[in-house]
């Protein structure tokens, strides 16, 4: 039997059905409508979001995806976001809410979702030029600024990445075969791999930097040894003189420092490190300087607190998160270095997408300075915010959370049931509930580890916990704009209340016993 040619089948419903939900200029129609279907959405169950949190838990929730077969779909918009809002929408945890002060997770400014509207739409993928065209001037715009901002020099580039993790992951591989062709002319590791000597290569940081340095060193090969972890002072600040002895001591013992890796802002602390103190070391000693500001950067906007980064200027390369203190929707990333030819490690020509006869052009090709490939336009979400709302708007949003952190310090303070562990340095604010003097400090562990499940279980506040020299804590993370001392004021209520509960509680089971 003869078989019928490709341009005799006629299409299936199934295919036909398939071109319908393809975004182009002939489903624009389509587009609105499921668009103004997402906005009532997502605007009625915002105006009903009364707590950060619904306070379920992992087994009450599974259930409900044991029941969905993703090979049956449900044939309709409002089918499917009915489901969403079943799944996902009721139980999710709101950011934007005043009474969530857990981690490092901002409300987003209104441009960045614009933005978002617009990248997603267009798709467009900002590796090469041939794909991005204008995205690559707009990425390379926004790159420039922040590199002004921070105050590297007229050689210095950078690329957008998908975080912090990421970021550091750039600068630990740029640090290492950086060290390495220095000092071993023409063995360029990303062709003949490690050499010899690189087991006693060392990089320092303080104990309480992102754990992404270590996982970084591991993913390159040095190992989490390869990280010398550096005390801090009395202000949760990597401690100079400490760091000087342990680089000596490496020295003494044969080893090879690379790099030091300074934090501008600690997870726990937000805690900065002595960057010109650092920078000299550095000098000193012919090392990498690599500043992680995650989380510290929006410093660079600030009006009031910005020469708390004096010294990042002097870093080889800095990392910048903007989904963070900048108020960007996740991700939303950059690295950036001091001398853009160091970018040329992580640099491998593909013939189908960005041959060496491009960059000799003179073509933008950004896939050349980064460890991706495909990647978002997520510098749109930046553009934007600088085009509609400007960075000195963005300065004083984060001042004003450095400010609020300072009031929930001194209300925290004056309570007589709380301890608080440290004056705050940007906007993080460590603390625990001790209901009196000379309590069993296992049992005042126990009481503020379940004050913290207690509290996200009722979803009327999200705090988060952290432990500090094996003791349990609380953590307040202050990154909402929004956020009063009233709100504040609240979730204190809410965790002596808590605490006193679970106090009882125990008194009563130790009588029992």
């Amino acid at each position: 039997m003869a078989l019928r040619s490709p341009t005799q089948l006629e299409p299936t419903q199934s295919a036909a059905g398939s071109q319908d939900y393809i975004f182009n200029d002939r489903q624009l129609s389509a587009w609105a409508r499921q668009t103004q279907e997402a906005l009532a959405l997502m605007t009625n169950t915002m105006k009903n979001v009364e707590k950060p949190f619904s306070g379920i838990l992992p087994h009450e929730l599974a259930p409900k995806f044991s029941e969905v077969n993703l090979d049956q779909p449900l044939g309709s918009n409002e089918a499917a976001l009915d489901e969403l809002k079943d799944l996902y929408l009721r139980d999710a945890v709101w950011f934007h809410h005043p009474k969530y002060v857990a981690h490092l997770n901002c409300p987003v400014v209104l441009p960045s979702l614009l933005a978002e509207q617009i990248m997603a739409a267009v798709n467009s993928s900002v590796d090469t030029w041939d794909q991005s065209a204008g995205g690559t001037l707009i990425e390379q715009k926004v790159i420039d600024w922040t590199l002004g901002r921070i105050g590297l020099p007229a050689s210095s580039d950078g690329i957008f990445t998908s975080g912090g993790t990421q970021s550091n992951l750039m600068a630990m591989l740029l640090a290492r075969d950086s060290w390495c062709a220095a000092h071993h002319p023409g063995h360029l590791i990303k062709h003949r791999g490690l050499p010899q000597d690189a087991a006693k290569w060392r990089v320092f940081t303080s104990k309480l930097s992102h754990f992404s340095i270590q996982k970084s060193m591991a993913i390159l090969g040095l190992g989490y040894d390869a990280v010398i972890p550096v005390d801090c002072d009395e202000h949760y600040r990597m401690d100079a003189r400490l760091l000087e002895q342990e680089i000596q001591q490496c020295l003494h013992e044969g080893l090879i420092p690379i790099a030091i890796v300074a934090t501008s802002g600690t997870t726990d602390f937000g805690s900065i490190d002595p960057l010109q103190d650092i920078s000299k070391l550095c000098r000193h000693y012919g090392l990498w300087m690599h500043v992680d500001a995650a989380y510290g950067c929006g410093l660079l906007v600030s009006e009031n607190h910005r020469q708390r980064l004096s010294g990042i200027e002097k870093a080889d390369s800095v990392t910048v998160d903007y989904h963070k203190s900048f108020f960007q929707t996740v991700s939303c990333g950059a690295f950036f270095v001091r001398e853009k030819q160091n970018l040329s490690h992580v640099t491998h020509h593909a013939d189908y997408l960005n041959p060496l006869s491009a960059q000799q052009e003179g073509t933008p090709n950004l896939v050349n300075k980064s460890i991706q490939t495909t990647r978002r336009f997520d510098a749109l979400k930046m553009w934007l915010t600088l085009r509609i709302m400007g960075p000195a708007a963005l300065g004083d949003a984060f001042d004003s959370i450095i400010a609020l952190t300072q009031a929930a310090h001194q209300l925290l303070k004056v309570h007589p049931a709380i301890e608080v562990l440290h004056a705050p340095e940007l906007t993080t604010q460590i603390f625990r509930y001790v209901p009196r003097q000379g309590m069993n400090e296992t049992l005042v562990d126990d009481i503020n580890a379940n004050i913290r499940k207690a509290l996200f279980r009722s979803g009327n506040a999200v705090i988060a916990g952290t432990k500090v020299n094996g003791r349990q804590y609380l953590k307040f993370t202050f990154l909402n704009p929004t956020t009063t001392a009233a709100d504040i004021e609240d979730v204190i209520a809410l965790i002596v209340h808590y605490g006193r509960e679970l106090v009882r509680d125990s008194a009563l089971n130790a009588a029992n016993q």
